[in-house]
């Protein structure tokens, strides 16, 4: 199973995560979620299977954040994955999923804890 990656490509540290997925030679499904936002569920899913809590995924640096008085403590979750579907520009990233669990990869290197380690190269012992 390839990753699938929740991307913003003019994020950096998206940019970063896809082409370190690409150089270890993954093929990862692109969602560009602001073209094709996650539904609810899915977002609800991706927290919980990354041990995340809902706040986790959204994009506190966004400036809509505090317009829509996200910031408030008192905010349920349902209410967060609310506003991130309905403003998909919330959603933190980039989030990948893999086989091994989902991990919001901020930095970029986080991807590596979801990625079945490398295989060990065997050592040519002919002579």
């Amino acid at each position: 199973m390839q990753p699938t990656i929740y991307h913003n490509p003019a994020c950096g540290t998206s940019r970063t995560t896809l082409a370190l997925l690409e150089s270890l030679g993954y093929e990862p499904t692109v969602i560009e979620y602001l073209k094709t936002p996650p539904s609810r569920d899915t977002l609800s899913g991706l927290a919980r299977q990354g041990g995340m809590e809902v706040r986790d995924l959204v994009r506190q640096k966004e400036a809509l954040y505090v317009e829509m008085g996200l910031n408030d403590p008192a905010v349920t979750d349902e209410q967060l994955l609310d506003a991130m579907v309905d403003n998909p520009i919330l959603i933190n990233r980039p989030i990948v999923s893999t086989k091994l669990g989902v991990r919001l990869c901020r930095p970029a290197e986080l991807v590596r804890e979801i990625l079945p380690p490398p295989e060990e190269t065997p050592v040519n012992t002919e002579g």
